[in-house]
């Protein structure tokens, strides 16, 4: 099968908007864009223009960052921009169905509620001490119903494990010819599991979302991408905006995956994985703990006796956790990032010395 099989048939050949840039690049004259001929005093990045809509150099130094081709890779912003445009070519509106696994990032529900699709929840499975996927019942339910498009965070935001090699490519086989299979690696930097993509050329139907959110430390930038078969990033890109991805950002970007910065975010990486496991074993030691939950990821799990006096206690002195009350199955439970050494101190000292 192609990828194209996944994908709305009335998007398969849709070229999208013709943009100015799209329509002609290079000359040194550009009259076609209605732009303003002059730019500012202060701008040194040439803004009066319109940036490139999938910038080169950028595209370029991500597909080789992530171990892919250019043209298995959309740049978008950040991860939720990814997710929206799967969704929009995956399901013809109201219609479609899309298949989580509860709790999960939040953004694949109201995306798909967005596009008036049906979601479909598969819910993790709480087993005390970790959260895992039911692999059987995501692979029956999904082919029962016909879902669409289904979506899988690995490491898991906000429960923290990550999905087993052997896992992912079970579910993959299964759902082949099917339906298309998102895991998104928001947090894939933290997590010792290898990448989705070492599998990518396998399967057709699979997608992988990244970002430079999190572990390269551009959350304010909002650079992310999606990796897939081309003729899938084909049709992403003429579903996704004029000009997506601006000047600032991208150039931030290119910035971030320079070898020296590189090599500045897998020292970040490891002094957060090490921060992480003092945090944890500090967390559990508290009286009022139930459980740590393991974690893949940048943050951790954490199921209270008294979640609401705590989130208060520390909200009270400045420091912000996220409550985690809007999942039914973690209604006693805060997710708390792992922040630097000097700010875990502090959220430590608070909580033993809470009365």
């Amino acid at each position: 099968m192609s990828a194209l099989d996944y994908v709305r048939a009335d998007l398969r050949g849709y070229d999208g908007y013709l943009s100015a840039r799209k329509q002609n690049s290079g000359g040194q004259v550009l009259l076609n864009a209605n732009e303003s001929p002059v730019a500012q005093a202060f701008d040194t990045l040439a803004l009066n223009r319109y940036p490139e809509p999938q910038p080169q150099r950028l595209r370029e130094a991500m597909a080789d960052y992530y171990g892919v081709r250019p043209d298995q890779l959309l740049v978008t912003r950040g991860s939720d921009e990814a997710i929206d445009l799967l969704i929009r070519a995956a399901c013809v509106p109201g219609q479609g169905r899309v298949a989580i696994q509860s709790p999960t990032f939040g953004m694949y529900a109201v995306c798909a509620r967005l596009h008036a699709a049906e979601v479909l929840d598969i819910p993790l499975l709480d087993e005390g001490q970790q959260f895992s996927w039911n692999i059987d019942a995501m692979i029956e339910q999904t082919l029962a119903t016909g879902a669409t498009v289904l979506f899988l965070c690995s490491p898991a935001n906000p429960t923290g494990q990550s999905l087993p090699a052997e896992a992912m490519q079970r579910l993959l086989q299964a759902l082949q010819g099917r339906c298309l299979v998102v895991i998104d690696e928001a947090y894939g930097e933290y997590s010792t599991q290898a990448s989705a993509l070492n599998v990518l050329g396998q399967y057709e139907n699979l997608a992988v979302l990244k970002t430079l959110s999190k572990a390269h430390a551009l959350a304010g930038a909002r650079v992310g991408g999606v990796i897939a078969s081309p003729a899938l990033i084909a049709v992403l890109k003429a579903c996704q905006a004029p000009y997506p991805i601006a000047k600032p950002s991208a150039e931030t970007a290119l910035q971030a995956l320079s070898p020296q910065a590189l090599d500045n975010t897998r020292s970040a990486v490891a002094s957060c994985l090490k921060e992480r496991q003092g945090l944890h074993h500090a967390l559990l030691a508290l009286n009022d703990v139930i459980t740590v939950y393991p974690s893949d990821a940048n943050f951790l799990l954490v199921r209270f006796q008294n979640p609401e006096k705590r989130y208060a206690h520390l909200l009270d002195n400045g420091i912000v956790v996220r409550a985690m009350s809007q999942y039914p199955a973690l209604r006693n439970c805060l997710r708390i990032t792992v922040g630097s050494a000097e700010e875990n101190q502090a959220l430590l000292t608070l909580l033993v010395n809470q009365a």
